[in-house]
C-alpha cells in the first residue's frame, strides 16, 4: 500500500482498516510527515483558520488512588510531595486566567483528588462566577450516576485519555484492578450524558507496537471523538517506567496530522509533553494540525509537585502569565492566538 495515497483516501473522508492505518505508521518518513501536515492543514483552515485556542490548565491534586505504572503521581511513589488546592485557591487561578483572556478552565488531578460532591461544588462556583466560560474535567474514571452529578453541576467537558486501544496493552501499563473495558465504558457514558468528551494516547509507551497505535486510530475514528490529547510517552525517575527510553516527538506530531484527517473539526491540542520533550514543539504540533494549546494556569508553588513524568514544562511560553510570550511564538508561525470558549461546534474567529 502506497502511504501517500492512503493520507490522500483520509483527506477524501475515507475511513481505513486496521492494516491500512498500521501501514500509515510503518510508513513514517521525513516525506509523508511533511504531506501528512500540508493534508492536515488543508482540511483544518476552513474549519478554524488561523485560530488556536487557549486552555487555562489547573492542576488541582497529585493524589492518586491509581498506580499507572508510567505516572509519576501514582499511589506508590512515596518520593512526591502530595497537595490539593482548596476552592479559593482553584478561584484565584479563574480569576487571574479570566482577565489574561482565558474562557476555558481545565481542572486536572489525580483521580479521587476530591470527593464527588466537592468538584460539583467547584464546578458550580467557577460557572456561577464566569458564565462565558467553559469548565474541563479531567479526573479519571467515576460512576455513571457520579459523571451525572458532575455534568448536572455545570461541567462543559471531560478529558480521559484511554492511553491504549490494546486490552492486552493496557495490562501492561496498569495494575491488574485497572481494565481497558472500564476505561472504555467511562468514556461512553460521558458521551452518553452530553459532554464533550476527549480521549487520547502515549506515542512510544512501554511494550506499543506499529498494531497497538493504528487500534488507536482506529477507535478515534469509530468513537469519534470531539476532542483528543497525544504526547510522547516521557518516563519519570520514580515510577517503574523510569529507566524507559522517551517516545518520538516526530512520530506524535506526524499521528497528529492522521488525527486532524480523521476528524477534520476536532479540538487537537499541541501538548505539554510535545513542548517538554522539542523546544519548538508545540509550534511543530500547531503546523501539523493541532489548534489548541494548554498553558498552567496553577499556582507557581504546585507545579513541580505535579510531576507526571520528569521535566514537565510549566515556565515560560507554557505559563500562563507569560501568554504574551506565547502569542508571539504562534505569530511567528502564522497563527493568532483567540480568547474564546472554543467549545466543539462554536463558530470561530477567522483572521481579517
Amino acid at each position: 500500500m502506497n502511504v501517500l495515497s492512503l493520507l490522500d483516501r483520509l483527506r477524501l473522508g475515507e475511513k481505513l482498516s486496521l492494516a491500512q492505518y498500521e501501514c500509515l505508521i510503518k510508513g513514517f518518513s521525513e516525506e509523508s510527515v511533511e504531506y501528512a501536515a500540508r493534508l492536515a492543514n488543508e482540511v483544518r483552515k476552513p474549519i478554524y483558520g488561523n485560530s488556536v485556542y487557549i486552555r487555562g490548565l489547573i492542576e488541582v491534586g497529585n493524589y492518586c488512588k491509581n498506580d499507572c505504572y508510567y505516572c509519576g503521581i501514582r499511589r506508590s511513589n512515596k518520593k512526591i510531595e502530595r497537595y490539593t488546592l482548596t476552592i479559593e485557591q482553584i478561584l484565584a487561578c479563574c480569576f487571574e486566567g479570566y482577565s489574561l483572556g482565558f474562557r476555558t478552565f481545565v481542572l486536572q488531578g489525580g483521580e479521587g483528588v476530591y470527593p464527588v460532591k466537592k468538584i460539583c461544588e467547584i464546578v458550580r462556583e467557577i460557572k456561577q462566577r464566569y458564565q462565558d466560560c467553559a469548565v474541563t474535567l479531567s479526573l479519571g474514571e467515576y460512576d455513571f450516576k457520579d459523571y451525572k452529578l458532575m455534568r448536572e453541576a455545570g461541567a462543559d467537558r471531560y478529558l480521559l485519555r484511554h492511553e491504549t486501544a490494546d486490552a492486552a496493552h493496557y495490562s501492561m501499563l496498569h495494575p491488574m484492578e485497572q481494565s481497558l473495558e472500564h476505561r472504555m465504558a467511562c468514556l461512553k457514558e460521558l458521551k452518553r450524558l452530553g459532554f464533550q468528551v476527549g480521549c487520547g494516547f502515549m506515542v512510544g509507551s512501554p511494550h506499543q507496537t506499529m498494531g497497538m497505535i493504528a487500534k488507536d486510530l482506529k477507535f478515534i475514528e469509530e468513537f469519534n471523538p470531539e476532542m483528543c490529547g497525544i504526547g510522547p510517552f516521557i518516563p519519570q525517575k520514580d515510577t517503574p517506567f523510569g529507566d524507559q527510553p522517551k517516545g518520538s516527538a516526530e512520530l506524535t506530531i506526524y499521528l497528529l496530522s492522521i488525527i486532524r484527517l480523521i476528524k477534520p473539526d476536532i479540538l487537537l491540542p499541541a501538548t505539554t509533553a510535545l513542548g517538554s520533550i522539542l523546544p519548538d514543539g508545540r509550534e511543530r504540533g500547531i503546523l501539523a494540525g493541532a489548534n489548541v494549546i494548554m498553558p498552567n494556569l496553577s499556582p507557581k508553588e504546585s507545579r513541580d509537585k505535579y510531576a507526571l513524568y520528569d521535566n514537565k514544562l510549566s515556565s515560560g511560553a507554557e505559563a500562563a502569565e507569560n501568554l504574551n510570550a506565547l502569542k508571539l511564538r504562534m505569530n511567528k508561525i502564522g497563527f493568532k492566538i483567540v480568547n474564546a470558549r472554543g467549545s466543539y461546534g462554536d463558530p470561530v474567529c477567522f483572521e481579517d
